[in-house]
């Protein structure tokens, strides 16, 4: 569970990230610690593309086994691409959490502010450790 691609941005407290590429544009998925805390993952249901959505708003719905919970956004835009694969495999999400498990793809329009309230590299870690000791996991 202690894998945490540093060249991804973390928004620790809500245990998503972002990997941004050139042109403005942001893959966002759920944390390996993320799916660990919520268990299996049975149904994932992204938001439209053209959806808008800023940082910390619900970019998806998953159904777990005992609960319906909200994904928060790591970062502000507009949702431009689906995970087409989740429809038939909502499992990828936690089997491949950062690669084939991505939930949406949005052009970012607040990159700037945005990024003071991720987590990105070395300091990444460190905070998913504590994280899991202040829900009791060992990370």
């Amino acid at each position: 569970m202690a894998h945490c691609p540093e060249e991804l941005h973390y928004l620790i407290e809500q245990q998503v990230w972002a990997r941004i590429a050139d042109g403005g544009v942001a893959t966002i998925g759920i944390t390996s610690l993320g799916i660990a805390l919520a268990g299996d993952i049975y149904m994932c249901r992204p938001k439209r593309a053209g959806s808008l959505v800023k940082q910390g708003d619900s970019i998806a719905v998953v159904e777990l086994a005992k609960s319906i919970v909200a994904v928060r956004s790591p970062v502000t835009g507009e949702v431009i691409e689906v995970n087409p694969l989740l429809e038939e495999q909502p499992e990828l999400v936690h089997r491949q959490p950062y690669g084939d498990g991505w939930l949406v793809r949005m052009r970012l329009t607040d990159w700037e502010h945005d990024q003071q309230h991720l987590l990105h590299g070395q300091a990444v870690l460190p905070a998913m450790r504590h994280h899991a000791w202040l829900h009791r996991l060992e990370f």
